[in-house]
């Protein structure tokens, strides 16, 4: 606790940080503000019967999106698609990258490549907007004839709102814009604030989920029959050794020791037949899940994008195969995440990871691997390495992925509880809180380190004068 004060008063101390984190907030503060304005045209008090009545134990589809925008999806929020789209556009740019040959020469530029790569990532994330705005609206607004009645009015008349064909028209703008601007704010925190933008606004979206998560699961567990306190004190426990078990797979890394040669030349002797040779030690870290997150949201991305179309396909057979992977509970749910966690790991790990341009950039810079000669044989190395730390850190992540589910059926935790047992929601949340604490740790190093050095400044011209 000591510790937590020292190190709040030193956050407090670093203005430029403070400033950072205050702008945060801000910005986070905007993004879940957003989430609870409706689309026009929607009644919010009818949405929030509608979801209390018949979401409340929802599965598949819905839950999953819900995570991801804190509620804003079933709200039918202006901020109802998120930051998904674009989400789908990074990958699918990515995944252009390896097939176009212009898109590798741009990543190839450095910062004016990017430039351009992120302009059309944008394009693509409009174009995606486009096609999930409509498809969402159809599908929100089918939900409601079945469970409509005279005393509950889910949707405002529209007749004599402003007609049927505008609701569709503003709609759709309202949710591509909501979503273009959702972009602007992770931009904003990107260059203004503290972390990743993108990163904070997702795990913004999943810790409000939480208190409504946790107080459920505690009122449940102390209903009479549900085993009370000791177990309610098991499944803490459980969830602690969990968030523990995912922070050492993030920051687990395989060290491969790398020797540079420093040339320095002799003060008074003859440069050309004069030089003193010295080898730095360094090493290239390699993480066991060099893909982070991405690995998962890839694989839900494949399963949802189905499941979106499912309520439209004709043919029985079709519809029935797609329900067997509606419940993200169920066995063939689960066992296909499972496999796909596992391939996609592996194929991501190979897009990030440029072996080939690790090797020529030791080669170029001087460096080379004990024992391994410079070039195709130092890029066969580094690949054998990535291989072999690779496979568990894959089955590891596919085992987080599924962990939900696990203690879902298993330990009779609630729904939205059993989604902070693993999953992409307790990744993506531990991988942004530790990527803010080592952001937070390199501006308290640097005020520390100018602070000493003023010290240091003002003491040598105090003994000088």
């Amino acid at each position: 606790m000591d510790n937590f004060i020292i190190a709040f008063f030193n956050i407090w101390n670093v203005k430029k940080l403070r400033k950072k984190i205050g702008i945060t907030l801000g910005l986070l503060l905007v993004y879940r503000f957003g989430a609870y304005v409706p689309i026009p045209g929607i009644n919010p008090l009818g949405i929030s019967d509608f979801i209390e009545k018949f979401h409340s134990g929802s599965k598949g589809l819905m839950q999953i999106l819900s995570s991801f925008t804190g509620g804003a999806f079933n709200r039918a929020s202006v901020f109802a698609l998120g930051i998904m789209p674009y989400i789908s556009a990074s990958i699918i740019i990515q995944l252009m990258c390896i097939i176009i040959p212009y898109l590798q020469k741009l990543q190839r530029d450095g910062e004016s490549g990017r430039k351009q790569i992120s302009f059309i990532t944008r394009w693509i994330t409009v174009g995606i907007c486009f096609i999930q705005a409509p498809v969402y609206l159809i599908s929100f607004t089918q939900q409601f004839i079945p469970f409509s009645s005279s005393t509950t009015t889910y949707l405002i008349d529209l007749n004599t709102f402003y007609g049927k064909s505008m609701f569709w028209v503003i709609g759709i703008m309202i949710l591509t814009s909501g979503t273009l601007f959702t972009m602007w704010l992770g931009d904003k925190i990107t260059d203004k604030g503290i972390g990743n933008g993108i990163s904070l606004i997702i795990m913004s979206g999943i810790i409000a989920r939480f208190p409504d998560a946790i107080s459920k699961e505690v009122f449940r567990k102390l209903e009479i029959g549900n085993g009370g306190l000791i177990v309610l004190f098991f499944e803490f426990l459980l969830w602690l050794l969990v968030i523990l078990f995912s922070v050492i797979i993030i920051q687990a890394i395989r060290k491969i020791p790398v020797q540079y040669v420093s040339h320095y030349k002799s003060l008074g002797l003859d440069i050309d037949s004069q030089l003193i040779h010295k080898k730095r030690h360094q090493y290239i870290p390699l993480k066991m899940t060099s893909a982070g997150v991405m690995p998962i949201i890839f694989s839900q991305a494949i399963m949802l994008f189905p499941l979106t179309f499912s309520d439209h396909v004709k043919n029985i057979n079709i519809k029935n195969f797609f329900h067997l992977f509606q419940d993200i509970y169920g066995l063939w749910y689960n066992l296909t995440i499972f496999i796909l966690v596992i391939i996609f790991t592996f194929f991501y790990t190979a897009i990030a990871i440029p072996v080939n341009q690790m090797a020529d950039d030791l080669k170029r810079n001087g460096g080379h691997i004990p024992r391994i000669k410079p070039g195709k044989e130092t890029a066969e190395y580094i690949d054998h390495i990535l291989s072999i730390i690779t496979l568990p850190g894959a089955v590891l992540l596919a085992i987080i992925a599924i962990l939900p589910s696990i203690v879902f059926r298993i330990g009779g935790v609630t729904q939205n509880f059993a989604l902070f047992y693993g999953g992409t929601s307790l990744l993506i949340v531990v991988g942004v809180i530790l990527d803010i604490s080592q952001q937070v740790n390199v501006y308290l190093l640097n005020y520390h380190y100018d602070g000493l050095m003023m010290m240091k400044y003002r003491s040598t011209n105090k003994y000088t004068k």
